[in-house]
């Protein structure tokens, strides 16, 4: 069960160019708004067309430009759960789902089984518009695998549906991921939900993508500025190199790193959580103004200017316990102390 990727594709000004292959796991394409994760899908689905590359799914070619090979979406075998779930409006529960029988002999048989798995019991003269939207998710799902698929390609699956029904539905899509003998490619903005349901990511900046790397990885051990970003990371500097040192040219202050410097590396990136706040300076410790305190629901965060910033320009986010932040008893400057360890040296 592997699918390989090699595929270019232009749009006016906007560059698509993503590599990577993936066997009988779930992969996140993880970025921003606008950097090509749909339209990844859609490529690999058949929907749209690379200018070039090479797209196998199994070992079967479903694409490759140079052999002028492209399968039209339904000789894939690909079930693509769309943001909107694209049900059919004048058609029922059981009639969407019958849909997606490749065997049309068997389709009563499969209609009943998928009702029960996806607990659609007693909706299955009921129209799309008279669903919610957990239902209607229920439906496409039901609805694509009732079609057999290799590959699952399922385009942020949650955007649609309002905040108290999302996990419901994450945990209801981690019973069908688990039990499905495939590959899936999961396309999301949110950090949240990758960790939570695939087993590795490949970040997409702007249109290209990443080397693919365990999920924890992301988030452990980020290698490039945009995947720190990703991950969540608020605090980050261009950096300038001197032997185990850096210089956080952004912040105003030299840190020690104790470990060997990617000769690649152009930042450096702290989380908001390891910063330690003390009253006292310290080694690795930054001197820093306090310009906003905001009282979030478990934590404190803390808005900081540093040496280098203006005044009342906000530089640094730190995270604290409300009763560490208490402790402190609400100082207008602190240092920030940094583990050399918790230091992430990153490339572009």
């Amino acid at each position: 069960m592997s699918l390989i990727v090699e595929i270019r594709k232009s749009l006016g000004q906007f560059q698509l160019d993503v590599s990577f292959q993936t066997e009988r796991e779930i992969l996140a394409l993880l970025g921003a708004s606008g950097c090509g994760k749909s339209l990844t899908l859609k490529c690999i689905a058949g929907i749209e067309t690379p200018d070039e590359g090479y797209i196998e799914l199994n070992g079967r070619i479903l694409f490759d430009s140079r052999r002028k090979i492209n399968l039209t979406p339904q000789m894939r075998r690909v079930g693509y759960l769309f943001q909107q779930y694209a049900l059919f409006p004048n058609m029922t529960v059981a009639q969407n789902i019958a849909c997606g029988v490749p065997d049309k002999f068997r389709s009563k048989e499969v209609v009943i089984e998928k009702i029960s798995a996806f607990q659609l019991n007693g909706m299955e003269k009921k129209y799309p518009h008279q669903l919610s939207g957990g239902q209607m998710q229920r439906v496409a799902l039901a609805r694509i695998l009732a079609s057999e698929p290799e590959l699952l390609l399922l385009d942020e699956p949650f955007s649609a549906l309002d905040s108290y029904l999302k996990w419901q539905m994450e945990l209801e899509l981690d019973d069908t991921l688990s039990s499905f003998d495939g590959t899936a490619i999961f396309v999301s903005h949110s950090r949240d939900e990758v960790y939570r349901l695939c087993d590795s990511v490949s970040v997409l900046n702007c249109g290209r993508s990443e080397t693919k790397i365990p999920v924890k990885s992301l988030f452990e051990d980020p290698r490039t500025l945009s995947s720190c970003l990703l991950s969540g990371c608020k605090n980050y500097s261009r950096i300038k190199v001197s032997g185990i040192h850096v210089e956080a040219l952004d912040w105003g202050v030299t840190l020690e790193v104790n470990r060997e410097i990617p000769i690649d590396a152009k930042y450096l990136g702290v989380r908001s959580r390891s910063f330690i706040p003390s009253l006292k300076a310290g080694c690795n410790s930054i001197h820093c103004k306090v310009e906003r305190v905001m009282d979030d629901v478990f934590t404190t965060v803390v808005m900081l200017s540093t040496p280098a910033g203006k005044i009342g320009y906000s530089v640094l986010r730190m995270e604290i316990s409300k009763a560490a932040w208490t402790a402190l008893s609400n100082p207008s400057e602190l240092y920030l102390h940094i583990d050399p360890a918790n230091i992430m040296l990153l490339r572009d």
